[in-house]
């Protein structure tokens, strides 16, 4: 379920508590989910009982009581923990795993993505040092992908030159609403994006390992510069997560010159064993490496925090997966593009480690377990390729 879905299902608990005559109020146009704050739980928390509570004349607990009863059990909701004065803190159910690979390929990159405006207007500005600005259109862009009306500032002068021609860095525009809809609403006060300087210039790795090495860190850490972030090596992480995509894109085409398409399914078991030790999992024989089906979350089978299918059996790619629309509502919300860039190494070598065990060996037919298998790598294939869009860093079909 994303934001925007479980922002639908909290609107009904609203409009059905109104229609029971238990809340006089008049019903809002949308409802705003976020992850949980301090002292909360579950996936997902919002204010929305506090926000009725005063035009309802009932205390915000009793608000929130009144939702949860209409929650609980709704669209996927498996339960809700009111916490602090009033907030709703939601737990999701568990999604079948065909169920979110079916999900994931039908969004495809975009999947995560807020497809309605949320009514957020933010204007982000950034002195003119070359980190902040390419951190600040990340996180515009992440913003927007959430659904937000976003404009961007530097502080004096305006990017020009290499930062624009070669990192592809945008300064500006109202991108997320149509026409001028920006100069109709009514800005809040800028927020400020800082980050630790580089100590050099990336621009002589080019645009995507220039990128990457000004992003990967958090804003609080000093970014490497040097030729690290171009090695074709495992230590690499940005080789690690380009190589991944590239390698779900071959075994999409090798999958069709056999004569099979990806199909959500049950993934099966992987019947070889895991990577012997000190064999890379980017280059293990195929022979001697084939993906190790394991547990998510507890060992019990009980639902995980991100609300996707732990029961044993269950393939360990899922969970990122499942929680890649809350690493980008989160990313979003912090102002962090470092927590999708690492989001995206645990997706890419979670995939590497299924990759070997997807097309058939030898004279083995294509199964529905390799139909299934399929799907699940290209469900990986379209959140790298959506994450990395989002960071302004090429996917690329070969590599």
């Amino acid at each position: 379920m994303t934001p925007v879905e479980l922002s639908r299902t909290v609107l009904g608990a609203v409009r059905r508590a109104v229609d029971d005559g238990v809340l006089a109020v008049a019903v809002p146009e949308r409802v705003k989910v976020t992850a949980p704050g301090p002292g909360g739980c579950g996936d997902y928390a919002t204010n929305i009982a506090l926000q009725l509570a005063r035009p309802a004349g009932q205390p915000p607990l009793q608000v929130a009581e009144i939702l949860r009863a209409r929650l609980v059990g709704r669209g996927g909701v498996r339960d809700v923990v009111v916490t602090g004065p009033g907030f709703l803190n939601i737990t999701l159910g568990d999604v079948a795993g065909a169920d979110l690979v079916a999900e994931v390929l039908r969004r495809g990159p975009r999947y995560g993505f807020v497809d309605e405006p949320s009514g957020e207007v933010v204007e982000l500005q950034a002195p003119c040092e070359l980190r902040a600005v390419v951190a600040m259109d990340v996180v515009a862009r992440l913003l927007r992908s959430q659904g937000a009306v976003v404009r961007t500032r530097c502080e004096g002068r305006a990017p020009d030159g290499e930062w624009v021609s070669l990192l592809g860095v945008r300064v500006g525009g109202d991108e997320g609403a149509p026409g001028d809809a920006y100069s109709s609403l009514t800005p809040p006060p800028p927020l400020t994006i800082q980050a630790v300087p580089a100590p050099a210039s990336p621009l002589h790795l080019g645009r995507d390992a220039a990128r990457w090495a000004l992003l990967h860190p958090a804003a609080h850490d000093r970014p490497r510069i040097s030729d690290e972030h171009l090695v074709q090596r495992e230590g690499n992480p940005l080789f690690r997560v380009r190589y991944a995509h590239a390698r779900i894109r071959a075994a999409s085409r090798n999958a069709a010159d056999l004569g099979f398409r990806a199909e959500p399914g049950v993934i099966g078991s992987a019947d070889g064993a895991p990577t012997p030790a000190g064999v890379s999992t980017l280059d293990a024989p195929d022979a001697r490496f084939r993906a190790e089906p394991g547990v998510i979350g507890p060992a019990d089978g009980a639902p995980s925090a991100t609300g996707v299918d732990t029961s044993p059996g269950a393939h360990p790619l899922l969970h990122p997966l499942a929680d890649h629309p809350r690493v980008l509502a989160q990313a979003a919300a912090h102002r962090a593009p470092d927590r999708l860039a690492r989001h995206l190494v645990t997706v890419a070598d979670a995939v590497l480690l299924l990759l070997p065990a997807v097309l058939p060996r030898g004279a083995e037919k294509p199964s529905a377990t390799h139909r299934a298998r399929l799907a699940l790598a290209e469900a990986a294939g379209a959140v790298l390729a959506g994450g990395l869009s989002l960071l302004g860093i090429d996917a690329p079909d070969h590599l």
